[in-house]
């Protein structure tokens, strides 16, 4: 297992939780993938709505509640299906995006998304966004994968909170 691995798998052991996994997330996926803009989403399937739960960049992307991400292709695909999104370019964000003008405002011209998912459903997305096109790959959306594994006890803890 790698050391960033390793890493995030710690984490979920610390107090604090579970800012403290989603900021070690944070700091890791920046030193494997890279990224100018990391945030994870929550899947409220019954409202059809997305939840910011983190952002690397509060200032242009803040946690503010709830807001409904529409029935879109890309909904479909990640929130209902389960599959990864990678976006290429600024035309491939345009498409499934509705806040595509500021995403290209602070120069991300590619995305990779995977869906956080436990026991058949999708509990959120992992958005990794970064400077200029191309700079994601096939290869990094599958290496993603075990990270994005490693966050489920975060939205696990997340989930139960709001069930009570």
């Amino acid at each position: 297992m790698s050391v960033l691995l390793t890493e995030l798998a710690l984490a979920s052991e610390q107090s604090g939780q579970p800012d403290v996994l989603f900021e070690t997330a944070d700091r890791v996926l920046q030193e494997r993938f890279g990224h100018k803009l990391f945030t994870l989403l929550a899947f409220h399937p019954d409202s059809g709505e997305v939840e910011r739960l983190y952002s690397s960049r509060p200032d242009a992307f803040p946690l503010q509640g709830r807001k409904m991400m529409g029935p879109t292709e890309w909904g479909a695909r990640v929130l209902h299906k389960g599959e990864s999104y990678l976006g290429r370019t600024v035309e491939d964000i345009r498409w499934a995006f509705p806040d595509h003008e500021l995403i290209a405002s602070l120069g991300l011209g590619c995305i990779l998304n995977r869906p956080v998912a436990w026991n058949g459903d999708v509990l959120g997305v992992l958005s990794l966004l970064q400077e200029g096109e191309g700079r994601y790959s096939e290869e990094d959306l599958e290496a993603a994968t075990p990270y994005t594994a490693l966050l489920l006890p975060g939205y696990l803890q997340l989930k139960t909170d709001q069930n009570k």
